[in-house]
């Protein structure tokens, strides 16, 4: 309260000067003179009434100023100013024209963009991140746990929830799986795009390992199966710093509403099994995502079905086929092992590091980037190899079979495949049944195939089917030599030691 009445006492009953009571009142000469100088232009008398008292005296001199406010030009509608700068390619400037094609006698563009600033400072107090439609969606797990009996040993296990919001229009999407693995991880995001219907430009995620193999303020490094999937959707990961949740704000708040709002509802519940969790938080996702903003417009549904999702990118054509990669060597024998079954590269990339791409029916095997080599997935332990990726010795002999060599035998001559079939059944190893067919297709280049096919008739004959044999005649031309007829005749005289044709019958 102003010390009026201990100026007008000092003035009219002390006759002091100003400057003295200035002094004593600790005011200022120009507050006394002003005191007094109000009191005389009031008519104030003095001695004051007795039921005048201090706040009375104020209002007499200092009467509250009545001004005739002048007429407000009409205010811009904010909230939905605010929530127009999020489409892509909306400026202040477009949008203070269409407030002026509605208003003509509006405010200026200075005071609009003015006015946008403090109303912009009544949602947050800190510096808030403006997200263009359907440019970003921030994906964490939440921290608390849901409790869900295993339907297979009917066990008691704890389901992790995946978290995902939606930049502009702050649209959460959740779902409970059993862990962080980098499996889930990626089963995670298919199913919120296909939930979405589309996906965003740009996935903002946490430094956990199923996502970021080396954390880095600059240079992450991403899993190389994160990486596929976004590669698939055309979209692309931006890891958070490492100890900066504000890089992920959205998240942290929709993990927060999650918490809040889903799993302390369901705390008390008990579920069978992971999809009777999720069918619960779906139920309730739809009724958060369907509840009204406090300060602006809509919910995060309508806001999402306006703003985002049209701006969003097409789903693809196929849903992403779940892949893993590893680096290997490759060995001496050109080839690399995957869960204990060998598979076939090319040759020439012996000894050298090479990428692989690991699916459920397919093992794809990359080399600087380029694929080299494609094999179906196998089961058992054979080897799956391709004959292209062999040396052409390697070929041959890795190829060669029984059953082709008698095939060509048969093309050859009908006596080349006697004289083969009776060599492979006497043969132990695979080795020797290699080494007779190519003896007998390097003398049928020598020699031609009908001389090879006589002197394979002539060594049946004379009872050595072998390939030296079937060689040896072929170089003395015993094939072109007529067979010696051997006459059997009975002895025409009798001899203690010859039987005779009755002996035998």
């Amino acid at each position: 309260m102003r010390k009026i009445r201990q100026v007008l006492r000092l003035h009219f009953e002390e006759q002091q000067s100003r400057r003295l009571i200035a002094r004593s009142l600790g005011l200022s000469r120009d507050a006394v003179s002003d005191y007094i100088t109000r009191a005389a232009a009031t008519r104030l008398p003095w001695p004051l009434p007795d039921d005048m008292d201090d706040a009375a005296l104020e209002h007499r001199l200092f009467p509250p100023v009545v001004a005739l406010a002048p007429a407000r030009k009409p205010e811009p509608d904010w909230p939905k100013v605010h929530q127009e700068l999020k489409r892509k390619g909306a400026t202040l400037q477009v949008l203070h024209e269409e407030y002026l094609s509605e208003y003509p006698n509006g405010i200026a563009y200075s005071l609009f963009c003015l006015r946008h600033r403090e109303f912009t400072q009544t949602l947050k107090r800190y510096m808030r991140q403006v997200y263009v439609a359907g440019e970003r969606v921030f994906v964490d797990y939440a921290g608390p746990t849901m409790t869900v009996v295993d339907p297979v040993n009917r066990t008691m296990r704890k389901a992790q929830v995946f978290v995902g919001v939606l930049g502009a229009s702050n649209y959460i999407y959740a779902e409970a799986h059993w862990s962080q693995s980098l499996t889930d991880w990626i089963a995670a995001h298919c199913r919120m795009f296909e939930h979405l219907g589309a996906v965003p430009a740009v996935i903002v995620c946490d430094n956990l390992k199923s996502a970021v193999i080396k954390a880095s303020r600059t240079d992450p490094v991403i899993n190389a199966t994160y990486q596929d999937m976004a590669d698939h959707y055309g979209t692309l990961i931006l890891p958070a710093r490492a100890y900066k949740p504000k890089d992920k704000a959205k998240a942290e708040n929709g993990v927060l509403i999650v918490e809040r709002w889903i799993m302390f509802r369901l705390r008390k519940r008990a579920f069978g099994g992971l999809a009777e969790l999720n069918e619960a938080i779906r139920a309730l996702l739809v009724e958060i995502n369907a509840r009204p903003f406090q300060k602006l417009p809509g919910c995060r549904q309508s806001n999402f079905e306006t703003i985002d999702r049209p701006a969003m990118r097409t789903l693809p054509a196929t849903p992403y086929e779940y892949a893993e990669f590893r680096k290997v060597r490759v060995g001496l024998d050109y080839r690399i092992v995957v869960d204990e079954v060998p598979y076939s590269v090319p040759f020439n990339l012996v000894r050298q590091e090479v990428e692989l791409r690991l699916t459920a029916a397919v093992v794809e095997v990359l080399h600087r980037g380029k694929r080299v080599a494609s094999h179906a997935r196998s089961n058992g332990t054979v080897p799956v190899i391709d004959p292209q990726h062999m040396e052409a010795a390697h070929r041959h002999f890795g190829l060669w079979g029984a059953d082709h060599a008698l095939e060509w035998a048969v093309q050859t001559g009908a006596h080349v495949h006697r004289i083969l079939e009776a060599m492979l059944v006497g043969m132990r190893t695979r080795e020797q049944g290699y080494r007779a067919h190519n003896g007998l297709k390097r003398l049928a280049k020598d020699f031609g195939n009908e001389r090879l096919n006589m002197a394979c008739h002539r060594a049946i004959e004379i009872g050595a089917p072998s390939l030296s044999s079937v060689r040896s005649i072929l170089r003395n031309n015993l094939d072109r030599q007529p067979a010696e007829s051997q006459d059997r005749r009975e002895a025409n005289f009798e001899h203690p030691n010859l039987r005779g044709s009755d002996y035998y019958s």
